[in-house]
């Protein structure tokens, strides 16, 4: 399997498809599709959720980078609306990203290609009235793994 589709009638169930995906694949790299407002950040905070994080989770559209050190290992949220040239990413660390144990989650990783580690699963999030549409790829072997968990039973993980 190397794609998965779904609609998300809300903000929750953005969410618990964030957290579906953070039980899916441990470490890599998820890049993050969708236009400003489409969920990308809501389903960080899922994923965050699930691997124990229980504080405030915002984008970090002015920052770059937010990394999270969590009982999972480590996990880096990056929004690279904002990058003015992919080269700045080795400012600030992009070079982590690739270490075991890591999960990267990156929101716009379009702007950062060519110096962005390989992606393992992209999320493409789209507006579907009042809702969201989903659409995933795997990219890799760990990203293969990973969506067929998320096609196996993501509509079973636990409320966050």
């Amino acid at each position: 399997m190397t794609e998965w589709s779904g609609e998300l009638e809300d903000a929750d169930a953005t969410a618990t498809l964030g957290a579906t995906i953070a039980r899916a694949l441990s470490a890599g790299v998820v890049a993050l599709h969708g236009d400003l407002g489409a969920g990308k950040t809501t389903l960080v905070r899922g994923l965050l959720r699930a691997r124990g994080v229980s504080g405030a989770v915002r984008s970090p559209t002015y920052t770059l980078v937010e990394p999270y050190n969590t009982p999972a290992g480590m996990v880096y949220h990056l929004d690279l609306y904002r990058l003015g040239d992919p080269e700045e990413l080795y400012f600030l660390g992009v070079e982590e990203l690739s270490e075991p144990g890591v999960l990267a989650l990156i929101e716009w990783p379009e702007r950062g290609c060519g110096v962005l580690p390989a992606v393992d699963l992209s999320v493409h999030l789209s507006h579907q009235g009042d809702g969201r549409r989903a659409w995933v790829q795997a990219h890799s072997e760990p990203g293969r793994g990973a969506l067929e968990a998320l096609d196996a039973g993501w509509r079973f993980a636990p409320d966050i």
